[in-house]
């Protein structure tokens, strides 16, 4: 097999100074790095990382790295697999920039690993173009570099066509196109016709696609039985092509890479229908493996006055183990949330019913955020919830128009909005803040985050990236400029102090209702600057709805950053004069010129319309009608701040325009970002994190102010939301340092044997939405890391090499390994040949089994990884599998550790291997050691402290088992040749199954009882015969020298003689 290659794309991205932690939202790129003098790398440049081998070289303006895939990750295993992020620190002077990227391992990644059809030719798929209406995107959970695009097609055109990228979409010639049409047709029949696709979600090990003709589930994406990847078809009774291309997929996306026994994918499907009676529901969901399709409503909802018509979204929140609802009719949209038992969502609603206002008319869904528990629920309006479905709270009203689909990044935790219209709008997880970034003109699109957090705009025909690739992709160049976020209303200012205004938007009188909405502000100016054309510019902190002051129906308090300019005389003559103010009904007042000077002309124009009087520690006046050159009519702003009948000498009051009759004089856009943000142990911005049972971990992280002009509110800047706050003790502490820094430092402790997950939301909530990191979503595990292991550590260290070798002698010259016979079992409690263990050591399955010579023998053992092997090379043994501890692999097992006879005290010390380091394994931890051959002739000797006696003697009884203090935990062994044991943590003191083995061979044992006894008797015998016959020889005067003699002479004449006899018969 050919070396198996990673690929890895590196973006260039924002550059940023080096520290202890990890800074983001700095700024733009200023500078480039580039390691060869004819050039600097543009701003869309890629730098591609191949790896395969150890040299790396530049030219000019990238670099290629090949480096062994067995020195990055070892394992095959097809299974969902979280792409990882590469961060390269790159150093030119005194000078560090860094930059990052992902490394995708597609040789584990299931859905790489299938055809999912028949491959098309650019020619396919270039005809099929123009029968395209819509675009579907699913994304692989765990690597969304991974993902699939399919063609939603018209009714003249036929078919199932999918595009397969690795590489997030970043160039249209390297997405891998299949038609998938024999393949679904296969299961419905060739007489149907119409075939598109609907929609398709990736989830982490199933592939399901809704066509026109059916949903259809693949297999298992982790086990490929055959090159083309197979799909089965879903039956719903009653449902046929009509429902179909009106149903839609619903899917909490979670990675669950090295998934966990409580982590399991729910696919939804709804039909825009309301049920027959005939029907059981008109929404679906189904659980992995996705084979059987349940209804989403019980059968009987108690507690619920009225039954909603239709489920517009069903959702499973795994991190509560609840099923949420959104419902809606032609007079209500609620939201409930149900607990679920064994899958099923019960009876009783967990919440009291949420009953969104009417206004909320047009809902068309609910999404989670990916891997948080962030919810959304959209149509005309969004709204947030942070609870499970417990509340809501209003993020967006769009009044008419209504958002048709929603696009999120977990790495960057931004959410894109695209309504009806083609406006596109962006807004952070848990962020309560929303920015408008533009417009998409194509008719037929779709937009898709990678991994990284870069938008594409992908259309049939080509794709086109966020260009400018600011930091992590947050600048949206492919919606085009920037636009204004203000309204078609004037603008009336009310100085509060030097640094604070309210800003007033005036309704006229004669507004139609149905407008209004469009002359207030909303949400979306929450956050963002007013800049006036003339000069000055306001940071909104505060949005404001109201009833008074009439013609005021909404306010924004803001910060002033740079003061607004006031009118001219040379422009407004009103201003040489005096101003008095009088009440004209109950809302009106009346503006009065007084000239201070008679040769001066002055008086109200029409331009002054919407121009508004600011007069220092009063009200303020927007003029609304000039009555005549010296009167003008007004409505104040603060009408309890006014004193009738005073008048305001010249230069003690000022005209500000901020109108939008002849033109709109203000503006409101973004603000620019306003918060670095810092964390120090980890590259990802959503780390995963596991936490044993009494155990803790803790995030530290830093919000910077960048807030030039505006001033640090003494209020915590940081906000934390935990998903599931019944699963683990979460602890905050915060604090600001001396340079109005925000520290916080988060704890998160386990306390409970309840095994889960739970995602903690950190939202610096006064960020703008510029900023590219705004919310970190880390993830906390109660539950085993897979990184956490326990270790023997043996008494004396042997090198690699020489257990390659075969040879390791200490200072007697005694060799530490031996290297076992081939087919080998220990010996039993019945003797050395009579071996009785199913554990064959060192196998071989050509050569001869030795010790097989009894029945019971004969019985037992078992080959394992050698099953139905012919020969060694094919039992595909691995170096690691060769010197490997474990029992499971026996089979490969070739040297030993080698004592000599006998072995006492040998200290048995364990650690305990994590990614947080080594550590001994003592109390609380406590053991039980197996002899996985059931040989005996062995002995642990511990202490137990008196605290632990009590806990020893209850898991005794309960495990029948002798449980051991691992601390000074000592071995003697009387027996000889091979031992194994096994030593495991006994369970209740962590939710890890810690196990280790290790083996001990004992050689140059004498013979055991009566052996030498024996030999000591037989050699006595022996000898003390001997000496009795020389004695009796001698009494004899017996000398048997000299028989000998004389035997041999005689015996020599007898051969001459017959010698001679036989030549005389010759002759």
């Amino acid at each position: 097999m050919g070396l198996l290659l990673l690929y890895m794309i590196i973006l260039l991205l924002d550059i940023f100074y080096f520290s202890s932690g990890i800074i983001y939202n700095k700024g733009d790129m200023e500078k480039h790095f580039a390691c060869h003098s004819q050039g600097f790398p543009q701003k869309t440049e890629i730098i591609k990382l191949y790896l395969s081998s150890d040299d790396l070289f530049s030219d000019q303006v990238y670099w290629l790295i090949n480096i062994p895939r067995e020195n990055i990750t070892k394992n095959t295993d097809i299974a969902a697999v979280e792409e990882w992020l590469v961060r390269i620190t790159l150093q030119h002077g005194l000078n560090i920039y860094t930059t990052e990227g992902t490394l995708l391992d597609n040789v584990r990644e299931p859905i790489l690993q299938w055809d999912l059809g028949t491959v098309m030719t650019e020619i396919d798929i270039t005809s099929v173009y123009p029968y395209v209406v819509d675009l579907k995107v699913a994304k692989c959970p765990c690597a969304n570099d991974v993902a699939l695009l399919g063609f939603i097609l018209n009714a003249t055109y036929n078919g199932i066509y999918i595009g397969l990228s690795f590489s997030g979409f970043w160039n249209y010639n390297d997405t891998m196109w299949y038609n998938l049409t024999d393949t679904i047709y296969s299961q419905v029949g060739e007489e149907h016709t119409d075939l598109s696709v609907v929609d398709m979600v990736l989830t982490n090990h199933f592939l399901v696609i809704l066509t026109s003709l059916g949903l259809f589930v693949s297999g298992d994406l982790r086990y490929p039985s055959s090159s083309v990847l197979t799909f089965s078809r879903a039956d719903f009774c009653g449902f046929e092509r009509v429902d179909y291309i009106k149903g839609k997929l619903w899917y909490n996306e979670r990675c669950f890479a090295n998934r966990e026994h409580f982590e399991v994918d729910y696919v939804t499907i709804t039909f825009e229908r309301n049920r027959t009676l005939s029907e059981s529901s008109s929404c679906f969901y189904t659980k992995e493996p996705f084979t059987q399709w349940l209804p989403c409503l019980p059968h009987i909802l108690k507690g619920m006055k009225s039954i909603p018509s239709i489920v517009v979204t069903f959702l499973v929140d795994q991190e509560h183990s609840a099923g949420i609802y959104l419902f809606s009719n032609q007079k209500i949209t609620t939201a409930s949330v149900s607990v679920l038992k064994d899958n099923k969502p019960g009876l009783k609603p967990k919440f009291p019913l949420f009953i969104f206002p009417s206004s909320f008319s047009s809902p068309v869904g609910m999404v989670f955020h990916p891997r948080s528990h962030f919810l959304y629920a959209y149509g005309n309006q969004i709204w947030l919830s942070i609870d499970g479905g417990n509340t809501f709270e209003l993020l967006a009203d769009f009044h008419d128009d209504i958002i048709k689909n929603t696009y999120h990044s977990f790495y960057t935790s931004d959410i894109t909005f695209v309504s009806q219209s083609g406006n596109v709008y962006l807004t952070k997880a848990g962020l309560r803040r929303y920015s408008k970034i533009g417009s998409v003109s194509d008719n037929i699109f779709t937009l898709y985050y990678d991994h990284m957090g870069f938008i594409h705009k992908l259309t049939p025909d080509h794709f086109e990236a966020d260009g400018s690739l600011r930091a992590f992709g947050n600048s949206k160049s492919i919606f085009g400029q920037a636009p204004d976020m203000g309204f078609e209303a004037a603008l009336a200012p009310q100085y509060i102090t030097l640094k604070e205004m309210i800003f007033y938007a005036y309704v006229p009188a004669n507004e139609p209702p149905e407008s209004i909405y469009a002359k207030k502000f909303s949400n979306i100016h929450l956050g963002k600057m007013i800049h006036s054309r003339k000069t000055g510019t306001a940071y909104i902190r505060k949005v404001l709805q109201h009833n008074t002051p009439e013609g005021f129906l909404s306010s924004v308090i803001a910060e002033v950053i740079d003061p607004f300019g006031i009118e001219e005389a040379n422009t407004s003559s009103c201003l040489f004069s005096s101003l008095s103010v009088s009440e004209l009904g109950n809302v009106s007042y009346k503006l009065t010129l007084q000239p201070q000077n008679p040769g001066i002309n002055s008086s109200f124009q029409d331009l002054d319309i919407e121009k508004t009087v600011v007069i220092p520690g009063y009200s303020s006046f927007l003029i609304t009608n000039i009555l005549d050159a010296k009167n003008a009519l007004a409505i104040a702003t603060m009408p309890e701040r006014i004193l009738s009948n005073i008048t305001f000498q010249k230069d003690s009051w000022f005209l500000y325009n901020l109108g939008h009759r002849n033109g709109r004089i203000w503006t409101i856009y973004a603000k620019p970002c306003n918060y670095w943000f810092q964390h120090d142990d980890s590259l990802s911005l959503n780390v995963l994190k596991y936490i044993d049972l009494g155990k803790s971990h803790t995030l530290k992280v830093k919000v910077i102010p960048n807030t030039k002009g505006v001033r640090t509110l003494e209020i915590p800047l940081l906000k934390v939301i935990v998903g599931n706050a019944n699963l683990l003790e979460v602890k905050v502490e915060g604090s600001f340092d001396d340079t109005d820094s925000y520290l916080m430092k988060i704890s998160g402790a386990s306390k409970a044997l309840r095994q889960g997950s739970t995602s903690l939301g950190l939202v610096v909530w006064g960020a703008s939405t510029q900023c590219s990191v705004t919310t970190i979503v880390p993830t906390l595990k109660n539950s085993c890391s897979y990184l956490k292991s326990m270790h023997h550590i043996p008494s004396k260290v042997i090198p690699l090499e020489d257990w390659i070798s075969g040879i390791h002698k200490d200072s007697q010259g005694f060799n530490m390994i031996k290297t076992l016979p081939v087919n080998y079992r220990p010996p039993s409690n019945m003797g050395i040949a009579i071996p009785l263990t199913d554990n064959f050591y060192h196998v071989d399955p050509s050569k001869p089994i030795p010790r097989n010579l009894f029945p019971k023998s004969k019985r037992s053992g078992k080959f394992k990884q050698c099953a139905n092997m012919s020969t060694r090379e094919e039992c595909n043994c691995t170096n690691d599998q060769k010197f490997s501890h474990a029992v499971a692999f026996s089979d490969c097992r070739e040297k030993v550790p080698r004592f000599k006879f006998p072995v006492t005290q040998y200290p048995v010390s364990l650690e305990i291997y994590s990614e947080d380091g080594h550590i001994p394994v003592e109390t609380p931890y406590l053991v039980t050691v197996t002899e996985v051959n059931r040989r005996e002739n062995w002995k642990l000797k511990h202490s137990v402290p008196e605290n632990v006696k009590k806990l020893k003697n209850y898991l005794e009884s309960r495990l029948n088992a002798p449980v051991y203090n691992p601390l000074g935990l000592n071995l003697s062994i009387k027996g000889s040749e091979l031992f194994h044991f096994r030593v495991s943590v006994v369970p209740g003191v962590t939710f890890c199954n810690l196990v280790e083995e290790f083996q001990i061979y004992v050689d140059e044992v004498p013979l055991p009882f009566p052996g030498h006894a024996l030999i000591a008797v037989a050699a006595a015998v022996v000898l003390g015969g001997l000496i009795f016959m020389t004695f009796i020889f001698q009494i004899r005067n017996i000398h048997p020298a000299d028989m000998c003699q004389k035997f041999m002479r005689r015996h020599k004449v007898n051969i001459s003689n017959a010698t001679v006899s036989w030549l005389i018969d010759e002759n």
